[in-house]
């Protein structure tokens, strides 16, 4: 059986509260804060700060907590296969998206996969590639999909390939950019940038702009992942943006923002699905990689 403490855990980062989590447990308060104490010592790092107002959980412990809350959640699973279970997809399938620019290609891909097997939950979370890694090679998530080449230095990390995502540079209608002619990198160093996401492959890229002008990138970078804040931030300001040219040509898109013409600064980027290698992709895993590859085609 896995250690109780790990439920108990699991119920106070949900409740931010011992004393509710001990309601919730069917258990005395003090026995969930014991429990909880003696986790934090056993592990050497503190979980959970504790304020007037409840519990919030430390850096470290909010990674701790969701390996927890995964290992109780495949508990769960197993039993449920051993009690006659016959559907081998049926069960949670945590999916990590970095950037989470890349979560409106998804939305299709996920119905359908749905459609065809009722059973899958999804849990799906979505961040920078730093965090989501982290996430997929700790357990936490089961597949991670993004930029191939945020995920090709890591070596417990198996890379299903996916099609490319060709991206381009946009601003709001009316910007000064869209009067210049032959715009060149000094040109762009003098507006803000909203960066997608700070890894491989676009942080580089964008940083260099700056770079090379001599002025500190970190005063002139927006990071954003949320597509619609991206939007927001260009629509009202001088901001230039990144977007998938797919994307951008949708009337609405096109009625609000305009591509810059002659400046493709970026790659086409190949997309992947990641696993770990030391663990064999679950049915659910395995139908949602072949589902993305169908949506995402490889170029011939």
């Amino acid at each position: 059986m896995l250690d109780p403490r790990l439920n108990y855990l699991v119920i106070v980062a949900r409740t931010g509260s011992f004393t509710t989590a001990a309601q919730e447990a069917g258990v005395t308060q003090s026995a969930v804060t014991r429990s909880i104490a003696a986790l934090e010592r056993e592990v050497g790092f503190p979980i959970f700060y504790r304020t007037p107002r409840g519990v919030i959980p430390t850096e470290k412990g909010g990674d701790f907590i969701t390996r927890a809350a995964r290992l109780l959640e495949d508990a769960r699973e197993l039993l449920r296969s051993g009690a006659g279970n016959k559907d081998p997809y049926s069960g949670v399938l945590r999916i990590g998206i970095c950037p989470a620019s890349l979560e409106w290609g998804l939305v299709e891909p996920l119905a359908s996969l749905l459609r065809r097997h009722r059973g899958i939950r999804y849990d799906i979370s979505s961040g920078g590639f730093e965090t989501i890694v982290q996430h997929l090679r700790m357990g936490a998530i089961d597949v991670a999909v993004g930029y191939n080449a945020a995920f090709s230095e890591w070596s417990d990390l198996r890379r299903e390939p996916m099609g490319s995502l060709d991206v381009a540079l946009f601003v709001r209608r009316g910007h000064p950019l869209l009067g210049v002619s032959g715009p060149t990198l000094r040109d762009l160093a003098r507006y803000d940038f909203v960066s997608p996401s700070d890894s491989r492959p676009y942080g580089e890229i964008i940083r260099n702009i700056f770079q090379k002008q001599g002025i500190d990138w970190h005063e002139r970078v927006h990071r954003a992942d949320f597509f619609p804040i991206v939007r927001s931030i260009v629509e009202t300001s001088d901001a230039v943006g990144v977007v998938a040219r797919s994307h951008a040509a949708s009337p609405q898109f096109a009625e609000r923002y305009q591509l810059l013409a002659g400046l493709d600064l970026f790659p086409t980027a190949p997309l992947c699905c990641a696993v770990r290698v030391r663990w064999e992709p679950k049915a659910a895993t395995r139908a949602l990689i072949g589902t993305l590859t169908r949506a995402f085609p490889l170029a011939q």
